[in-house]
């Protein structure tokens, strides 16, 4: 593939006193998702730096999205390094904003983006070394389409925000027509065990959700500028919470897009995996030190109970891979 092709990482510093002064003012009144795993640091930027040169040195620009707190360590002066603080793209009247989905959704302001973008959280790490192809084909996004019947209806959690992305599939797709036009991204030997679940919700008249592995995605930043011309509404309201709430969508809503639309080429459902970090993580420690993925995702969750004791161990394990500094580091 020849296209440029940025990646984009949101990253926010929660012991930022500055930060946090600013969110205090907030979150008093706040109805939304203002838990702290949902802010709290666990000092491994720098190995997904180290991960980027390393595994993908062809990437052609790094913006990072930040509130406008900066590493000590980053190298600011790296000719792909864009910093891009929120007052640079998200309009004055949504700012300051602690919602990561505010943030996501106008990811396409940000000045001179690639059309062709890789969008990751700051949990989302490169473990072994990956090509353009593993994140674009033909010009498309790689993507895996297999429906999940079950999401989540928690409050606060991804599932409400899920809900309001399908009630857009469902309203703008017809389930049956656009799998038919597709079959062969639906029904595809990529996917091996799990296109079970395409042949178990053929008898479901529409879309009940879509499964993600939880790494980073592949997007085209004209599906973000068709979504915001035809679904300005909820884009808006998603655009002025101060904290994540039960009305949001996320930018899930244009990978969600990208798939019903067949605006994606299958990708291997083993290239990346999700670990919920919990008490002992050694499922997560022995993929990053075996390189087991290409890709992988280390979420933070509530059943930590030695936080510092857990991050010192991830650390640990990804400077077995990764021990020296890039020039992304001072």
């Amino acid at each position: 593939m020849s296209e440029k092709i940025d990646f984009v990482i949101m990253w926010v510093d929660g012991n930022d006193l500055e930060w946090q002064k600013e969110k205090n003012l907030y979150e008093g009144n706040a109805k939304g998702d203002n838990r702290n795993i949902r802010f709290r640091d666990w000092d491994n930027l720098h190995y997904w730096f180290r991960s980027v040169e390393k595994y993908a040195p062809w990437v052609n620009m790094v913006h990072f999205v930040t509130w406008g707190h900066i590493p000590k360590w980053l190298n600011t002066k790296h000719p792909k390094v864009n910093i891009v603080k929120h007052t640079d793209f998200l309009e004055k009247d949504n700012l300051p904003t602690f919602n990561s989905r505010a943030i996501e959704i106008n990811l396409h302001r940000i000045k001179d983006l690639t059309e062709h973008f890789v969008y990751f959280n700051d949990d989302m790490f490169l473990t072994k070394p990956v090509k353009k192809e593993d994140f674009f084909k033909k010009g498309l996004p790689r993507d895996i389409a297999i429906p999940n019947p079950c999401p989540s209806n928690s409050r606060l959690g991804i599932g409400c925000a899920i809900s309001n992305n399908m009630e857009i599939i469902n309203t703008t797709f017809n389930k049956r027509k656009a799998i038919r036009s597709n079959f062969t991204k639906w029904f595809n030997p990529l996917y091996k065990k799990h296109i079970i679940a395409s042949v178990c919700m053929i008898p479901w008249g529409h879309f009940a959700s879509f499964s993600s592995t939880h790494i980073p995605h592949s997007y085209l930043k004209s599906t973000f500028e068709q979504l915001w011309e035809r679904e300005q509404a909820i884009l808006k309201e998603t655009s002025k919470s101060k904290f994540r709430d039960k009305n949001n969508v996320n930018q899930w809503l244009m990978r969600y897009w990208q798939l019903a639309s067949g605006k994606f080429i299958p990708r291997n459902i083993d290239d990346g995996k999700l670990f919920m970090l919990k008490e002992g993580n050694s499922e997560a420690l022995n993929a990053i030190k075996d390189q087991s993925f290409k890709m992988i995702c280390i979420n933070d969750t509530v059943d930590i109970k030695e936080f510092e004791m857990q991050k010192e161990e991830i650390k640990r394990a990804f400077n077995e891979i990764l021990p020296e500094k890039s020039l992304f580091e001072t």
